[in-house]
């Protein structure tokens, strides 16, 4: 990382090149929307895109929410070539403090079961797998 690197919040203004961070980083899916996901956590009042830049250029970023019982992580991604480079564990120590300001007394996040590198990376940080099954349901 250089000298001309920072972290700050997203604004609305961001939404292209975020999403197009989180296309290039593999974390899209066609049943997801990510602009109307941005859109949402820009405009919360629990929910924040922390974004790291370096000389300019967006090259990480990570999804912020707080639910009232417990904080939550979602797209936390660094461009390809920015890897290997502690920007991950930078993000995520980002979005814990933006957390614990907030009073989370606990963070979670969701992980696809079949993504070792990332299992492996959030191992890395401390986290542990959770006892728990995910049950959900689209209300669109």
């Amino acid at each position: 990382m250089n000298t001309c690197s920072s972290t700050r919040q997203a604004g609305a203004d961001d939404r292209d090149a975020v999403v197009s961070l989180w296309e290039a980083c593999g974390l899209t899916r066609p049943w997801n929307d990510a602009a109307a996901d941005f859109k949402r956590a820009v405009d919360g009042a629990t929910s924040a895109i922390l974004c790291f830049e370096e000389d300019g250029k967006l090259v990480a970023t990570v999804m912020v929410g707080d639910d009232g019982h417990r904080g939550w992580v979602y797209y936390l991604g660094v461009l390809p070539d920015g890897r290997r480079q502690g920007l991950g564990r930078l993000m995520m120590a980002a979005a814990e403090s933006w957390l614990r300001e907030r009073g989370a007394p606990k963070i979670q996040l969701m992980v696809r079961d079949d993504n070792e590198q990332a299992i492996g990376f959030y191992k890395a940080l401390g986290y542990k797998l959770q006892p728990v099954v995910t049950i959900g349901r689209r209300l669109d």
